[in-house]
């Protein structure tokens, strides 16, 4: 790593080559991946900006200050041979305490607590463009549990593909060439019911995240074809996160991009390399 002035530039390996597949999943041509993909994975890293992206998604909850505290209850004194709790006049029973039924929390969440784990802006940086190197070593990628047969990564599409599949079979058929439906099965089998009081809030399931698509446009039809299929994620270069890349501040996610999203990646981190 180099530093000069505020930049910081990294020095990267060259990436190999990968085989370009056209629609009907023939290798069309090879591209060569841009030098982002021959980064360093740093796990340490991209655990930090996974949990800084995620917290910033959280929605900071806390209790009404005068929750269990709206009683009359007070103190009965000493002398009567009981327990100096608030007590409820004419009822006697205790109230207001954090022990009494409907009392007030000991230590209850409260809304000015910071959930949010900030990081810094070159940290967030290069941790998402070490997560995407992550996404070309078949090594990261299977020991995150992903199924697939394909012999390189990222799997690279040809552009023609994203406007010219617009059904579930057809992009069914072509992920079934490519050797990554397999990952698709695996998100469904796996898909169980969450323990908890979750599954009363509208999460009732969890499902194993499976392939990311990055593609040019999220509205294509490519993309609307795949965007249901189970544990599938659909982002364009310019957006593409720590949480796509590396779910659960894991990295290795099964990854398939389009051949225009690569040249738009590379202009996304062109400034945080250098050539050796």
């Amino acid at each position: 790593m180099a530093k000069l002035g505020s930049m910081i530039f990294l020095l990267a390996e060259e990436p190999p080559k990968a085989p370009v597949y056209s629609l009907d999943g023939s290798v069309a041509g090879e591209v060569q991946l841009p030098r982002v993909y021959g980064l360093p994975v740093r796990k340490d890293l991209i655990r930090r900006a996974y949990l800084s992206e995620f917290t910033a998604r959280l929605q900071p909850k806390g209790r009404d200050p005068m929750a269990g505290k709206r009683t009359t209850a007070r103190s009965f004194g000493v002398g009567l041979g009981i327990a100096r709790v608030p007590r409820i006049p004419g009822l006697g029973r205790a109230a207001f305490i954090n022990s009494a039924v409907g009392g007030h929390l000991a230590h209850p969440p409260r809304p000015e607590k910071r959930i949010h784990e900030e990081i810094n802006k070159k940290e967030k940086k290069l941790a998402t463009a070490s997560a995407l190197a992550a996404t070309a070593r078949p090594d990261f990628v299977r020991a995150r549990g992903h199924v697939f047969t394909a012999e390189s990564l990222p799997i690279v599409i040809a552009d023609e593909v994203e406007e010219s599949i617009s059904r579930v079979k057809e992009a069914k058929a072509l992920l079934e060439k490519l050797g990554v439906w397999s990952d698709i099965e695996r998100a469904r089998e796996k898909t169980r019911i969450r323990a908890g009081k979750g599954k009363r809030r509208g999460r009732r399931y969890v499902t194993p995240k499976s392939v990311l698509f990055i593609v040019a446009n999220h509205r294509s039809p490519l993309a609307r074809a795949v965007a249901g299929l189970p544990g599938v994620d659909v982002a364009e270069p310019e957006l593409v996160n720590v949480l796509q890349l590396a779910p659960g501040g894991v990295p290795g996610r099964l990854t398939v991009v389009t051949r225009s999203a690569l040249d738009r990646i590379a202009a996304r981190f062109d400034g945080l390399l250098m050539q050796p």
